[in-house]
């Protein structure tokens, strides 16, 4: 109870300091505002958002890229100060909706377009990849217990130190239901860590297991292994833009320019992209200009 009540002042000083710095107020700096969430992909794809709505529709664009987490976002969106950002459907779906999680990619993307009435937000068309939670191991240690699956790594879980995200040990489709789905045991207490610190953290064996992403750049690059989810856990996350339904009323020509970005990133392209910010150190906005470029987006 003390976390949450600690979470939910965080979101609200946050929020507040969205409002006071909102460039729809008298300063005018921007039309639309669009976040990201705290991470290099988030970044990317706020960027992305942002790019293509100034260049098909026509807009202004002030950018609150590497907001917070996915309560930040939302409440931010709720409060009026953040007109888009992008968001995963089945994040969407278990962590606002406090729905549980299914494995239907559809299903759930229809539910959360339906369930984000209650807020007045649109779900538009998906981005074309998904970026599922990955449980993660050192590519030696797989090797050496010949690990694939998630249930084949249960047996060695009370040896090892996990290291996770605030929002993946607390949220409904994380650690919590992971655990029980697996029989997952820990004789000691996840480390609570920054999600650009976990990938250092596990090569330097602090930790033995961290909850990515599927899209990371780093998991290849750093010979380290995804366990396989054979039980069928995790919920589909889609990567979808979510917009304020007064927005697209304001402005019409916005709709359209989001819907072209609609099932225009795979996977290979979004963990490129990755790649070329956190392994070549490229500047973000000219990597997304780039990509927008190549597929014909924006000229």
């Amino acid at each position: 109870m003390k976390k949450f009540i600690l979470l939910c002042l965080i979101t609200v000083s946050l929020v507040l300091a969205i409002a006071s710095c909102n460039p729809n107020t008298s300063e005018g700096i921007g039309e639309i505002v669009v976040a990201s969430k705290n991470f290099t992909e988030q970044n990317i794809l706020g960027e992305l958002l942002a790019q293509q709505i100034e260049s098909a529709a026509g807009l202004k664009v002030a950018r609150r890229l590497d907001l917070g987490g996915t309560f930040v976002c939302h409440q931010a969106m709720l409060a009026g100060q953040v007109d888009a950002y992008i968001e995963y459907t089945g994040t969407a779906f278990t962590t606002i909706l406090k729905q549980k999680p299914i494995s239907d990619p559809k299903a759930v993307y229809q539910q959360v377009k339906s369930g984000y009435e209650q807020f007045q937000l649109e779900v538009t068309p998906a981005l074309g990849f998904e970026n599922t939670f990955a449980m993660i191991i050192r590519g030696e240690d797989a090797r050496k217990h010949n690990l694939r699956t998630l249930s084949q790594a249960a047996q060695y879980t009370p040896q090892w130190q996990a290291g996770f995200g605030y929002e993946f040990i607390s949220r409904e489709d994380g650690f919590p239901g992971l655990a029980k789905t697996y029989d997952l045991k820990l004789n000691k207490p996840p480390r609570v860590m920054d999600l650009g610190l976990i990938y250092r953290a596990i090569i330097d064996k602090q930790v033995d297991i961290v909850a990515g992403n599927s899209t990371d750049a780093q998991i290849a690059r750093l010979d380290l292994t995804i366990l396989q989810d054979d039980k069928g856990y995790f919920p589909p996350y889609e990567a979808t833009p979510i917009v304020r339904q007064a927005t697209l009323k304001k402005y019409p020509k916005l709709h359209q320019a989001i819907a072209q970005l609609g099932g225009k990133i795979n996977e290979e392209e979004m963990r490129n992209l990755n790649y070329q910010v956190e392994g070549e150190f490229r500047d973000i906005k000219e990597v997304v200009r780039e990509f927008l470029v190549a597929k014909g987006l924006i000229k």
